[in-house]
């Protein structure tokens, strides 16, 4: 088996100890961690009252975002044109 060395900090290294399992290697314990789950993973945490103030929140904060940066693109083009 092919083996690679990282270098850690020992916060990071105390965070991973912490989700290692007792007969878990370090290897074992990030492919675990880092895994993705499947969005069906996900299905019926929420209920709809609560789902749909997360989307109108979400929807809003991409506005105020698209909203910021149209500004932002603005006092840019007007600091080239001087």
């Amino acid at each position: 088996m092919a083996v690679k060395t990282i270098t850690i900090t020992i916060g990071a290294y105390g965070a991973l100890k912490s989700l290692k399992g007792p007969r878990e290697s370090f290897s074992d314990t990030i492919l675990r961690v880092a895994k993705r789950k499947s969005l069906k993973e996900f299905v019926g945490i929420l209920n709809n009252e609560t789902g749909e103030r997360l989307e109108k929140i979400i929807y809003e904060t991409r506005e105020k975002r698209r909203v910021a940066h149209r500004l932002r693109m603005v006092r840019i083009q007007k600091l080239l044109e001087k």
